[in-house]
């Protein structure tokens, strides 16, 4: 592991030299590419060159003890080694979890699409309830929520709703909350007190950059409409909503989220572009089911993933069998515990693959 650690270091190093080099400052795709590698050692290399640096501490206070006769000598050594030896350790294993095999999308904004399923008035005010989650979670993280399109409803709630979430390592977090979440409660509406049981679906995609994602303007047909807003009610004369068809696909996004056609026409790309990188990657993964054994859960989204009992104040992940007494906390965007131990849980699965 050391050998595959130095080499890590000497690559970032040279990373260094190449992010100074003229040729590649005027290259706007070779900075990129080597800005976002460099980032990604970042974290290894600083953890094993504070790994050498407390070694070599060790190591010298241990040859002080083996050499040295003066007792306050002896003393301070014993102290250093006794004080930096349990470090050791905690790098070691900081470091073998730094070099697991990473997401390529993980340090990607993320488009999420949340949508209401099982449930009519219910599960649409669900799925703005986890919309709510989702936009405050990211205000806490320090990213930028951007509201795509969304399609309301007369009770408050979202039949459906996307929405952009830009950050830092947005996709590494938020990717585990692909799949059915379901809620149980006692809706508004209802007189007797049951309990209903409804459901939202949310998926949730790695921005595609357009060097990702080579879409030809003769395999997109454009069509351009007049907005519209509930009951069909023209909310401009205008030609302003854009609905794109990419053919080969056949994946339809439609935006009228905007007055302006361009502006529409440059959002439903985005979501155009994502849904397609999209469909690429999950047909992928799913003709390398070894690769996917070490994800939670199956990968697939209508997996139901995660309950939210009202009742009993009470959030429960079914892929790794976590509960917790804080649902009000967690639709209030708290949701750390949870992805946090979503992210220990395969980690965990990644180095066990590797252990066997």
């Amino acid at each position: 592991m050391l050998d595959r650690l130095q080499a890590l270091v000497d690559r970032y190093d040279k990373l260094n030299e190449l992010l100074s080099d003229p040729d590649v400052i005027s290259d706007t795709n070779k900075l990129r590419e080597f800005s976002k590698e460099q980032a990604s050692l970042t974290d290894v290399v600083q953890a094993y060159r504070e790994y050498k640096d407390i070694s070599e501490q060790v190591e010298d206070a241990k040859t002080m003890l083996a050499e040295e006769k003066d007792p306050d000598i002896l003393e301070m050594a014993k102290a250093e080694i006794s004080e930096l030896s349990p470090r050791l350790p905690e790098l070691e294993e900081q470091m073998r979890i730094l070099m697991l095999p990473k997401d390529p999308n993980d340090d990607k904004n993320v488009i999420m699409e949340i949508r209401g399923a099982a449930g009519g008035d219910e599960a649409a005010l669900f799925a703005g309830d986890l919309y709510r989650m989702y936009s405050r979670y990211a205000e806490a993280q320090g990213w930028k929520t951007e509201m795509m399109e969304a399609t309301s409803t007369g009770v408050g709630g979202y039949k459906e709703i996307i929405f952009m979430i830009n950050g830092a390592n947005a996709y590494s977090n938020l990717k585990y909350e692909n799949g059915a979440h379901r809620v149980q409660r006692v809706p508004e509406t209802e007189s007797g007190g049951r309990i209903h049981t409804s459901t939202a679906t949310v998926v949730v995609m790695p921005e595609a950059e357009e060097v990702e994602v080579d879409i030809h303007d003769k395999d997109i047909r454009v069509d351009t409409f007049t907005s519209s807003g509930p009951g069909g009610q023209s909310v401009n004369t205008t030609m302003s909503a854009v609905r794109l068809t990419h053919m080969p696909t056949g994946i339809v996004v439609s935006m009228q989220d905007e007055k302006s056609q361009i502006k529409n026409k440059e959002k439903a790309m985005k979501i155009l572009r994502a849904r397609i990188y999209d469909k690429f990657q999950q047909e992928a993964q799913a003709e390398y089911d070894d690769a996917r054994k070490s994800a939670v859960g199956s990968g697939d989204r209508s997996e139901r993933i995660r309950t939210y009992n009202f009742p009993q104040n009470r959030v429960t992940d079914h892929r790794i069998g976590l509960t917790i007494q804080k649902l009000d906390q967690i639709l209030e965007g708290k949701l750390h515990e949870v992805i946090d131990a979503l992210i220990m849980e395969e980690q965990a699965k990644k180095l066990e693959q590797i252990g066997e």
